[in-house]
């Protein structure tokens, strides 16, 4: 099997409902697609969804680099050769994991495909389902409150509430949010590194009662000692997120004792290939792993949920980036209910146009 053409397109896909978090307000989400063509005929898809916060990138800079590197790299090579393909191009590819990811889903759907089966069970079939919590940006105290009796509606039971700006106002969010909810939802809190330490520690300190799930990524990720300092002084997990882009990363986090859990998105780390590495040192560590997204199409959250079903270290899921996005051209890659994502059994991601 040859790889004989390649095609890539971006589409601005508008959130239903834009939202604020520590450091941005985002009320679009570019995602890129990459078509592969086999001469057997069989057809591969991935999708990059870069930000130029999180991963660098733009969705000119990852068309740029499929024209000028991707398509005459890949075009006549054999998909199945993924890591010597993946091992050049990353050469090629400096510091865009986004269009690394891209690049590596579609390889992945494309082996699926030809073997008859979904990439979850090519990669070890751990899980067939797992829970995904819900994220609530920045709003004032009704309107979050509000926001979450809407997702428990829908039958979603583990909410990840944004913060970051007013620790004052997060605390009082979080304790009310208890109280609305009772003690069947998980609550998850993300301060997208918008705490010092101290307000950290005092955060932690003051919502005790609450019995948070997790404490996402509250310090600034270029300083992993500020991180290390929440961990040791807290009793609420304390996960990694911005500051884990690399497979560097992950061995300095986990070795210095930084962090308790680690969130690995495909978009920030270069694809699954990359995510599984990164999540063995993680398990070598005894820190446990969530796998996470960007706002992207259900086609990332699909490699992203078959990855995560693979792998018994990847308890926790934050796979929601796709249900507010309007006009996803792939929407229907991935099943919901009641708060439990479904992968398709499909072959490949399941998208089989």
């Amino acid at each position: 099997m040859k790889i004989t053409s390649l095609e890539c397109n971006i589409f601005r896909l508008k959130l239903g409902e834009p939202y604020t978090i520590a450091y941005e307000r985002i009320e679009e989400s570019p995602n890129v697609f990459i078509k592969m063509t086999t001469n057997g005929v069989i057809t591969g898809w991935g999708c990059a969804a870069p930000d130029m916060e999180v991963t660098g990138e733009t969705a000119e800079s990852v068309m740029k680099a499929f024209n000028d590197v991707i398509e005459p790299y890949l075009k006549g090579q054999d998909p199945f050769m993924h890591a010597l393909l993946l091992e050049d191009l990353k050469n090629r590819l400096k510091n865009q994991p986004s269009a690394m990811a891209m690049v590596d889903m579609a390889l992945y759907d494309l082996i699926g495909k030809k073997a008859g089966e979904p990439v979850y069970r090519l990669l070890g079939g751990y899980k067939m389902y797992i829970p995904t919590s819900v994220t609530i940006g920045i709003l004032p105290l009704e309107e979050t409150l509000k926001k979450a009796r809407e997702w428990r509606a829908r039958g979603f039971f583990i909410l990840k509430i944004k913060g970051g700006i007013n620790v004052v106002e997060d605390i009082e969010k979080i304790i009310k949010l208890r109280e609305m909810v009772g003690e069947k939802i998980e609550i998850r809190f993300d301060a997208n590194q918008g705490y010092s330490v101290e307000e950290s520690v005092h955060f932690i300190n003051e919502t005790k009662k609450v019995g948070l799930e997790l404490f996402e990524q509250p310090t600034n990720k270029n300083n992993s000692d500020l991180l290390k300092q929440v961990s040791n002084q807290v009793s609420v997990p304390v996960m990694a997120d911005e500051s884990l882009m690399t497979l560097k990363d992950v061995f300095h986090l986990t070795s210095n004792n930084c962090t308790d859990m680690i969130n690995i998105k495909l978009m920030k780390v270069g694809g699954i290939s990359e995510a599984i590495r990164i999540n063995s040192v993680a398990k070598a560590a005894h820190v446990e792993t969530m796998v996470g997204c960007m706002d992207e199409s259900a086609m990332g959250i699909a490699a992203g949920l078959h990855f995560a079903l693979a792998r018994p270290n990847v308890i926790y899921a934050d796979l929601d980036g796709h249900f507010d996005l309007l006009n996803d051209p792939f929407a229907s890659m991935v099943r919901c209910e009641s708060g439990i994502l479904y992968p398709s059994d499909k072959p490949g991601f399941g998208w089989m146009k």
